[in-house]
């Protein structure tokens, strides 16, 4: 008898998600104000460069390039990451203004545009016995297009609200989002030794990067009134709609999968990595295409996020306990990809077979 998959006992509640809560809450009491709000606004500017130079250094060309000749797998992902969730977001514009204001539509709009995750998708692309080196090349590969196309499409389907395609707003992103990463690319083979030894200090740089962009964007938002714009209603509806997204996702890309004919272990790459939002990428993005209106764009991803992490943390679990699952049935334990498994088939209750 098959048992039921339980939930795990603590769902993950991420800690630097309430660290960003609480950056938003400092923005909310103390914003910055005159002479601060352009030394927040230039150290903003420098972070987001900083953090692009380092995902250019971190990401390996040769890792990436070796990957694809799971060329249909990649294409997949992509084409869920920048074409089906796109077209699920302008199909919520018919949500505003009965459910969604436009200053929210627009944020989840621009939360549909930018790329995968690629830590998340690994973690639990393992948990649930799936292709994991698929999951590392298509978050990859997710990351690296995303510094193109997010800003493109963001710029093509927001328009005014996402400063469309004038000169200042291009010389921006060029400036602030590509050089960087291509300055990382350049300099990986003499920085990149360094980056791995230091990899957990360069974590908090990094994540302490997105906290200040996030003050600075916050802080713009109290000085230009933005807050007086949503309410508690507003804000349950957003999450609403992000949850029938969510759920929308799972089910695509699991489903339409198999339809494809990928495999067991590919499903679960291109369902974790399919589904996902990038949070660290999407974040000073934003601060680049929206300025002060970032504080209400980044909203939605922020919450996105969470419910995301919580949901896939069920579902891996889940994955990881199917009958046909590599291991399934073996003690829990350390998950080697490289071990060949056995040809395992679901039992019959009452007609084992040895």
């Amino acid at each position: 008898m098959r048992r039921r998959p339980r939930l795990p006992a603590r769902l993950p509640l991420d800690p630097y998600v309430l660290a960003l809560l609480a950056t938003v809450g400092l923005a909310a009491l103390l914003p910055a104000r005159g002479a601060a709000a352009t030394v927040a606004d230039g150290a903003s500017t420098g972070a987001v460069a900083l953090l692009f130079f380092l995902y250019g250094a971190r990401l390996s060309t040769r890792e990436a390039l070796d990957g694809l000749r799971h060329w249909r797998l990649h294409v997949t992902v992509l084409a869920c990451t920048f074409v089906l969730f796109p077209l699920l977001g302008l199909a919520a514009r018919g949500l505003v203004p009965t459910l969604l204001t436009q200053p929210l539509y627009s944020g989840l709009l621009f939360l549909c545009l930018v790329p995968s995750t690629v830590q998340s998708s690994i973690a639990f692309t393992s948990i649930a016995r799936g292709n994991v080196p698929a999951a590392i090349c298509a978050g990859s590969f997710s990351s690296l297009a995303g510094i193109v196309l997010t800003p493109l499409l963001a710029a093509g389907l927001l328009g005014a609200d996402a400063g469309g395609f004038s000169p200042d707003s291009l010389l921006k992103i060029v400036v602030q989002l590509l050089l960087p990463f291509l300055l990382g690319q350049a300099l990986r083979r003499w920085v990149g030794g360094f980056l791995v030894r230091h990899k957990r200090v360069l974590g908090y740089v990094d994540r302490g990067s997105i906290l200040l962009v996030v003050y600075a964007a916050f802080s713009a938002g109290m000085a230009a009134g933005v807050w007086h714009r949503v309410s508690l209603p507003r804000l349950g509806a957003l999450l609403a709609v992000e949850a029938v997204l969510l759920a929308v996702m799972l089910l695509v890309t699991w489903y339409g999968a198999g339809r494809l004919g990928f495999g067991r272990e590919d499903r679960i790459a291109i369902q974790f990595a399919g589904s996902k939002k990038s949070l660290a990428a999407g974040l000073p993005m934003a601060s680049v295409l929206f300025g002060a209106q970032a504080a209400l764009a980044v909203l939605p991803l922020m919450l996105f996020h969470q419910m995301q992490l919580m949901v896939c943390a069920v579902l891996a679990r889940r994955r990881s306990r199917d009958p046909g699952a590599p291991g399934a049935n073996s003690p829990r334990g350390v998950w080697r990809r490289s071990r060949p498994w056995p040809n395992t088939r679901p039992r019959r209750a009452g007609n084992v077979r040895r």
